[in-house]
């Protein structure tokens, strides 16, 4: 698992995503087992990050679902799932305080 997290978290940084986080939530009840939040650059790079992605995670990892919006695109690769987020929405949803409150739960 630490491989497929590394990799990720390599591709998405190459491509210059920006405050790239991992939260670890095995054991915490969450649908997965890590989520990894990373900003983008604006809306293109957040597709463009999507692509990159795509690129290098293929044919090891299985996308079982991409939600798009030019400002957030969520990746479901079933016990991982990635947030790639403008800065402005990063903000204004903040997923890092609900997911460290999963964490600190237990």
């Amino acid at each position: 698992m630490q491989n497929r997290i590394e990799k990720i978290t390599q591709t998405l940084d190459k491509n210059k995503a920006e405050a790239i986080e991992v939260f670890d939530l095995r054991g915490k009840n969450y649908f997965v087992d890590y989520a990894i939040i990373a900003s983008s650059l604006g809306q293109k790079h957040t597709t463009a990050l999507l692509d990159h992605l795509k690129n290098s995670l293929k044919p090891e990892e299985t996308f079982n679902n991409v939600d798009e919006s030019g400002d957030w695109i969520v990746v479901d690769l079933g016990d991982v799932l990635i947030h790639i987020m403008t800065p402005e929405y990063r903000v204004k949803y903040d997923m890092e305080t609900f997911l460290s409150e999963l964490d600190a739960d237990n």
